[in-house]
């Protein structure tokens, strides 16, 4: 049996905020969302929302939120004004940190001066967008409702609001796409002079429409040389690769994603968000989920129940034997990985109850330590999911 030790200190907080609504549901996009009505019922969402973090305020359990992150779905689809009211929600509810990193994703399609000025106003200090290529034919593809020029003009319109920290969502593996298009996409990227670029390999997802219908993809050798090319090139550019797929200047690391991947606790509210909390008293470790369709989240607000939050749609404790898994499906995403002391402060274990399979993993060349820190190798980067089969 390993020794449990308690959650003292608790992990950072955060908050993710969940916009269901898109212009159009992309044919790659396994997330919950959904096609955007004429008028969206944005006063009745941001009242569910209200409610939401009412009852959940008690999760916080006095801690402050360090890191907000709107997503979606298009969050940049609702006005300034509402934002700004869901963060003075959850100040009210919870509070939120002096520092607070507070990112908002947006479509280049649905920029306006104004929305972004507005958000900047609201208390929105970060901004990511979902570019996802600068080839036309590729987005036609793609499902995407923005042209190349829309991504300079964004960019342009969210520099001139104010905006110092903005993300860039870039994907590569595109149906038929060359190294030599993956590479010009990265360049023009750059060229833009983000802080910070989430660069990562276009996927099939179940429940989408390119998995009923998969498009042509390129072959595995020339996805590993696109891979390879396009390291290089952010590495030249000034870019330093801390996670899988992130990349970022100096002193520009998302600080909400790190809280994930370091297994700090993150609140949720909005439809079909997830979230997961550590409690120090009863001791143990909690993911939820809230309900997934709009219209059902926003009748949640009507139901009156004194022991259990009406949102929720799912609410399981982990138990201990998925926590090594649990942990390192997040800590090992990070190239530099994470202290080796992080692991029992994180999921209240000694490393020493896993230790056979950090020593085997080890051997096997996957890890390249754990004494001092909990470090994939260079390999095991590659091989990340093999490696984290082994935790199971």
């Amino acid at each position: 049996m390993p020794d449990f030790q308690p959650f003292d200190p608790l992990p950072p907080l955060s908050l993710y905020v969940h916009i269901p609504w898109c212009v159009r549901k992309c044919p790659y996009c396994d997330f919950n969302s959904h096609q955007a009505e004429a008028d969206l019922p944005v006063d009745e969402y941001l009242n569910a929302i209200a409610l939401d973090l009412a009852q959940d305020a008690s999760l916080a359990q006095g801690r402050k939120i360090q890191t907000v992150f709107f997503g979606g779905g298009t969050p940049s689809l609702l006005p300034a004004s509402a934002i700004a009211r869901i963060l003075e929600t959850a100040e009210h509810s919870i509070g939120l940190s002096r520092q607070c990193e507070i990112t908002l994703e947006a479509n280049p399609g649905t920029a306006e001066y104004d929305n972004f000025s507005g958000y900047i106003n609201a208390g929105v200090n970060r901004l990511s967008m979902g570019v996802q290529s600068f080839d036309a034919d590729k987005l036609q593809r793609l499902g995407r409702i923005h042209s190349p020029d829309d991504v300079h003009r964004a960019f342009k319109l969210a520099r001139d609001a104010g905006f110092d920290n903005i993300n860039l969502d870039l994907m590569f593996a595109l149906p038929e796409q060359t190294p030599e298009q993956a590479m010009d996409d990265l360049r023009q990227a750059i060229a833009l002079e983000p802080e910070h670029l989430s660069w990562y390999q276009l996927t099939i997802e179940p429940n989408t429409e390119f998995y009923s219908r998969p498009p042509q993809q390129p072959e595995d050798d020339s996805i590993w040389q696109t891979q390879q090319q396009g390291q290089s090139l952010l590495a030249e550019a000034g870019f330093q690769q801390y996670e899988i797929s992130a990349y970022a200047r100096q002193g520009q690391r998302a600080a909400h994603n790190l809280n994930y991947w370091q297994f700090g606790d993150y609140l949720a509210t909005g439809a079909g968000a997830h979230g997961k909390i550590t409690l120090k008293q009863p001791r143990q470790i909690l993911r939820y989920r809230k309900t997934r369709l709009p219209r059902h989240y926003m009748a949640a607000a009507t139901i009156t129940d004194d022991n259990t939050n009406p949102f929720n749609a799912d609410l399981h404790i982990v138990t201990n034997e998925a926590l090594p898994f649990e942990f390192m499906m997040n800590a090992l995403r990070l190239v530099e990985g994470v202290p080796s002391d992080l692991y029992a402060a994180r999921t209240g274990m000694a490393l020493s109850s896993i230790e056979p399979t950090l020593s085997q993993q080890h051997k096997r060349g996957l890890l390249s330590s754990y004494n001092n820190r909990l470090q994939a190798s260079p390999q095991g980067l590659l091989y990340l999911n093999n490696l984290l089969e082994s935790f199971l």
